[in-house]
């Protein structure tokens, strides 16, 4: 009998994470679960150590590992629970792990993503930030320490399928035009600036197609998620800022496409459902069942496209300017993005100026050349307090919340800040 693939699952009580445990669940015989990890949530990773027995799992928050360790203990679980970044760094490389689904949300998915890289694990990327931030420490990590990295995010998921083979330096070698990232358009996409002044949290939530964590529904909002994936676009795919393309699709049935020299554009089609490219990445080269049902093109009926709206939705604006600047610059934009969505949850801001705070700390803290990941780490924790500095100077902050309340909610970063 084949001996199963050991997963560390990083974020597993997120979106993300609980997915891949479906398509694990799918199956048995060939997957095992080495280590699961969240930030502060015991009761759901102890439902998912009862159920997937693995050897480790990491809290972040050093209170919950002390409680799941002790839930642990008691229902007579042989898991080994460890705390903060050093737990996850510690699963990520692990000389047993064969693959690591990279899921946690935000800046603190950095650190574990190079230490797998740096071990030479087959990487499932469904972190964006750790492309965002460290893509070319990120890049050489991988190359150095011989890793796979597999691309999740549907778009780039999308496009590695229809890509071809790795191991061009530019994409006219390869007889690529372009890539073409497409977007939803998020729930928002018709509405006036009027009305977008007006958005709530709550709405801003309701995503038309995809079921996704808060943060990054409130980026697919914004558009900014799609600037995030321009950004991961240029690294995984040695692409140029003008050969990527982003076009609003509204019903998420293509994923994303390849235009080539000869006329031809490739694309990806499928439900809007992660656990297709999340059973593309752990199959690889092979493919496996993800439990989604195959798509009706019948029933789909339609396929729309539209420009994108740089006016009413700034924040894709700044991550094109942000990628050619680089640098510091998209850690700078990454950082100021997640305190100002934290902010905008906690309705402590606008939704309008959560690009505001975003080009605001862009433009207070100068780019600079990447000198190492300690570095990187300082950037992303002085932009923080930049865009927090700002927040506390808009009304709708002086009216609402006092600023010690933001600062404790939204300054920890890329060292002290994890998935659900």
């Amino acid at each position: 009998m084949n001996q199963r693939t050991q997963v560390a699952v990083l974020g597993s009580t997120g979106t993300i994470g609980q997915q891949t445990l479906d398509v694990i669940r799918q199956h048995p015989q060939d997957y095992q679960v080495f280590a699961l990890s969240a930030h502060q949530n015991v009761e759901a990773i102890f439902a998912q150590c009862c159920q997937h027995h693995p050897r480790f799992a990491v809290m972040q928050c050093p209170q919950a590992a002390q409680q799941l360790r002790q839930r642990c203990r008691e229902a007579g679980l042989t898991v080994d629970v460890l705390a903060d970044t050093d737990g996850l760094v510690t699963i990520a490389a692990h000389p047993e792990v064969d693959t690591v689904m990279a899921a946690i949300v935000g800046a603190a998915g950095l650190l574990p993503a190079l230490a797998a890289a740096r071990a030479g694990k087959k990487i499932l990327l469904a972190n964006k930030e750790t492309l965002v931030m460290a893509g070319q420490l990120f890049m050489d990590a991988v190359v150095q320490g011989q890793a796979t990295l597999l691309p999740i995010d549907s778009e780039h998921n999308a496009i590695f399928q229809v890509m071809p083979p790795q191991g061009y330096q530019q994409l006219q070698e390869v007889g690529v035009n372009q890539i073409i990232l497409t977007a939803s358009g998020g729930p928002f996409r018709q509405y006036s600036a009027t009305q977008l002044a007006d958005v709530t949290p709550a709405s801003a939530l309701k995503h038309p197609n995809w079921v996704m964590g808060a943060k990054i529904t409130i980026d697919s909002a914004t558009l900014m998620n799609k600037g995030l994936e321009v950004i991961e676009a240029y690294w995984l795919f040695n692409a140029q800022p003008h050969q990527i393309e982003v076009v609003v699709h509204p019903q998420s049935v293509i994923h994303s496409m390849v235009s080539y020299v000869d006329g031809s554009i490739l694309a990806q089609l499928g439900h809007p459902d992660m656990r297709t490219p999340i059973a593309y990445g752990l199959g690889y080269p092979k493919r496996i069942a993800s439990g989604v049902k195959p798509l009706n093109l019948i029933d789909v009926a339609k396929l729309e496209f539209e420009a994108p709206d740089m006016v009413r939705f700034p924040c894709l604006r700044l991550a094109y300017e942000v990628l050619a600047v680089g640098g510091t610059a998209p850690a700078i934009l990454n950082a100021a993005n997640e305190v100002a969505v934290a902010a905008f949850l906690a309705k402590q801001i606008h939704f309008l100026q959560i690009s505001t705070v975003i080009e605001a700390t862009l433009n207070h803290l100068p780019a600079m050349p990447v000198a190492s990941i300690e570095h990187l780490i300082e950037v992303d924790q002085q932009a923080r307090v930049l865009a927090i500095k700002h927040i506390q100077g808009l009304p709708l902050f002086q009216q609402t919340m006092r600023a010690s309340t933001l600062t404790a909610s939204v300054l920890p970063s890329v060292a002290t800040n994890t998935a659900l």
